[in-house]
């Protein structure tokens, strides 16, 4: 999603059809970058021109019933929100607060905003890890996130050099430990993917230069280098609020089996992702990967039965 503003300027031409008020006249550019089967990603500005954003627009589906259609764009774009805000702060409870279940088998009280164990997530601690909400609109079906600067990880890995399989493990690891905060947070992401999963530059190293004196940001391949900077996480569009340990290892076996079929060479450091993911969720991390096994045998019975 690395990319600057000045790469493209004002439209003079009217914006695309597809784009609800307001922005189907704004002045600022909207420029594809993605679309899927539920939604459309564009890169554009948000209230300042200098304020990069992301939108995401659910259209209309005309196969659809009307009020079906309505119903459900408004139920999936307040759900997106949500899950952002709290994740972002908004809703993650220091020190184990949060909304108290009862616990089926002792009859007790326990928190459900913690890995099982009530550790619970510090508020903020997922800031910058996900895009902020800037602005919705559930009637029209769009939603305005932070613009992510970086690349994604695959890209990263497919451009990185063979040789450096320590810088690999590293990235990897840093992988692991967010979507163990994101679990502990009681968020299950629903698609993850290395499409999904951003590396985004630190402050600290954003860029580097080279004996020419050229500039260089961190993720543009080509290097170990490329593989350092900060993981963020992306399209939650089918993310949902959970703390199932099942659901959290359905999670761990979507990410799992998205690396083995497109990152097949490096498929066996995966291992590196499970370790650090543990480490990050604490307790709760040895049931999650214990339950992890159970869903593999599921889904090799299901290979072999077709």
């Amino acid at each position: 999603m690395a990319s600057s503003q000045e790469d493209h300027p004002l439209q003079t031409q009217p914006q695309p059809r597809t784009l609800p008020p307001p922005f189907n006249t704004s002045p600022a550019p909207c420029v594809l970058i993605a679309q899927g089967a539920e939604s459309l990603l564009y890169r554009t500005t948000f209230l300042t021109p200098t304020q990069p954003a992301a939108l995401k627009v659910r259209p209309e589906k005309k196969w659809r019933h009307p009020t079906l259609d309505k119903r459900l764009t408004r139920q999936r774009v307040l759900a997106e929100a949500r899950v952002l805000v709290k994740l972002s702060g908004e809703g993650i409870v220091a020190g184990g607060g949060g909304r108290k279940v009862k616990d089926p088998k002792k009859g007790k009280e326990k928190e459900s905003g913690g890995d099982g164990g009530g550790e619970g997530v510090g508020v903020g601690a997922l800031r910058g890890v996900v895009p902020a909400v800037l602005g919705l609109d559930w009637e029209r079906g769009w939603i305005v996130m932070e613009w992510i600067e970086g690349v994604t990880v695959k890209q990263a890995i497919y451009a990185r050099d063979l040789a450096d399989e320590a810088a690999l493990k590293g990235l990897l690891r840093r992988i692991g430990g967010v979507v163990g905060l994101l679990h502990k947070a009681g968020v299950v992401h629903g698609d993850l993917t290395t499409s999904n999963v951003m590396l985004r530059p630190t402050v600290s190293s954003s860029s580097t230069t080279t004996e020419e004196g050229e500039k260089t940001k961190v993720g543009d391949g080509g290097d170990g280098a490329g593989l350092d900077g900060d993981i963020a996480l992306i399209d939650f569009g089918l993310a949902t609020q959970s703390i199932s340990d099942e659901d959290r290892a359905v999670d761990l076996y979507v990410l799992e089996r998205a690396f083995g079929s497109t990152h097949p060479k490096e498929e066996g450091l995966f291992g590196e992702v499970l370790e650090a993911y543990g480490e990050s969720m604490g307790k709760g991390g040895k049931v999650v990967l214990r339950r992890l096994e159970d869903v593999r045998m599921r889904g090799r019975k299901k290979s072999m039965i077709g």
